[in-house]
């Protein structure tokens, strides 16, 4: 009889209290050996025991079972995001079909979106990120006003279809400009990016489903096999990430690929391109056995529906390694929570992704090179210690820190021990501390 994981023994566990003999019939293993395993666990602070009429029973502690939740909450709405694109196509077909029939009844036609008002939009205690609450706004043709703004929406709609239609990709830009060889009139970029983002709303869709995606890029690095699915002339190719040396462009085709053999077990998202880097010149992908991940500062949407895509087909954990200010916390947050802007969709976010460093409590720890707070990152922090998403009590401790000391401290800081020092010394511990912390519940 092989001995059971502990992961194995921890998914029959929860919050309500389990008899040992419960337990021994659920994993099918000999007195012995479960013993040995729930000692172990409960010497590691992941689950309690008690004696009940002379049973001894057993659950999770609190910190592990907020743990879990976390995790087991996403991955059944992450298959729900996943649509095909004869999928996508039949939605905005339904919807132009729709118009088309009221129009055929000489009736004018009308269209309910989403409102993406700040007053629609409120933050979910529950998904962890912002959402549109109920309210719509109608865009008909009846008013002269709105014809313009319906116009546009229909053509964008065309233009999407005809993009996922023929295989091909576009950016935001290409969408602008390819507006005024149709006489469509958006008065500048932004207007047509608005009308795109209404699409979202309505299809329930993100743009990049579309095909769509903005002009910047970032890269991934680590073993993990891809085969491509477009275009068609590399269709069915494969490839290993750990076959460029500077990682691969994270564009429309590595989004959209199949993941075939992944050999990591956790991915590393990274603020700066300079530590990108020196992550892999030291091999982290292999000592940490880890994907690497180049944000480029902010996070595209593209980087973070790759991220989610990461963790809830794969299950690989995820952290977030960014600078020690506020802005480099947005950007843990961003990935972990959303944005507001993004309101209307759930899929760019990874709520259980950690937020591993630079801490402000680490700038102290490790004695780190720093600068002196500006009012703008004064401003900016206290902004975020109101924001809904940042309630936590590990959150605000760190950023009411940054506020108390009025120092903040890059990434490249560490390289004051040497410039292996950040992946030699400081993630080893940093990985421990984080273990340690999920067992409190902390984190």
């Amino acid at each position: 009889m092989s001995e059971p994981t502990p992961d194995l023994v921890i998914g029959k566990l929860s919050r309500r209290w389990k008899p040992t003999k419960r337990l021994k019939q659920l994993l099918k293993i000999d007195s012995g050996r479960l013993r040995r395993l729930l000692r172990k666990l409960e010497k590691d602070g992941l689950i309690e025991s008690r004696t009940r009429g002379g049973q001894l029973e057993w659950r999770l502690v609190k910190g592990e079972a907020r743990r879990i939740q976390k995790i087991r909450k996403e991955p059944k709405a992450f298959i729900e995001e996943q649509k095909t694109s004869d999928q996508i196509s039949s939605d905005m077909k339904n919807l132009g079909q729709t118009m088309y029939k009221t129009l055929a009844k000489n009736e004018f036609p009308e269209i309910d979106l989403p409102s993406r008002s700040t007053s629609n939009i409120r933050f979910d205690q529950k998904l962890g990120q912002y959402v549109l609450a109920g309210k719509t706004v109608t865009r008909s043709t009846r008013n002269v006003g709105q014809i313009r703004s319906f116009s546009q929406f229909v053509w964008v709609m065309r233009f999407l279809k005809e993009l996922l239609g023929e295989g091909k990709s576009s950016t935001l830009r290409d969408i602008y400009y390819q507006s005024f060889g149709f006489g469509v009139k958006f008065g500048q970029q932004s207007e047509s990016d608005t009308t795109i983002t209404d699409v979202e709303a309505k299809l329930k869709t993100p743009r990049e489903s579309f095909r769509v995606f903005p002009e910047d890029r970032a890269a991934i690095y680590g073993n993990l096999t891809i085969e491509y699915t477009s275009p068609q002339k590399y269709a069915g190719n494969r490839v290993n990430l750990t076959d460029h040396p500077d990682g691969l462009m994270i564009g429309p085709y590595l989004t959209s690929s199949k993941f075939v053999d992944c050999k990591a077990d956790k991915v590393i998202a990274i603020e700066s391109g300079g530590m990108f880097t020196r992550f892999v010149e030291d091999g982290v992908y292999e000592t940490h056995n880890a994907i690497l991940i180049h944000t480029g500062g902010q996070a595209p949407r593209s980087v973070r529906r790759m991220i989610r895509r990461l963790r809830y087909e794969l299950n690989l954990p995820t952290y977030l390694f960014v600078d020690a200010d506020p802005w480099g916390a947005h950007i843990a947050m961003v990935i972990i929570s959303g944005s507001a802007s993004a309101a209307h969709l759930r899929g760019l976010a990874t709520p259980d992704a950690i937020w591993m460093g630079v801490w402000a409590s680490d700038i102290q720890k490790y004695n780190l090179p720093s600068d002196p707070f500006t009012d703008t990152d004064k401003k900016r922090t206290q902004d975020l210690l109101k924001d809904p998403r940042y309630q936590t009590k590990f959150w605000q401790k760190e950023l009411n820190l940054f506020l108390k000391n009025g120092r903040k401290a890059e990434q490249q800081a560490f390289s004051r021990y040497g410039l292996s020092f950040v992946t030699e010394e400081y993630l080893p511990k940093k990985f421990k501390e984080i273990s340690q912390l999920q067992r409190q519940g902390v984190l």
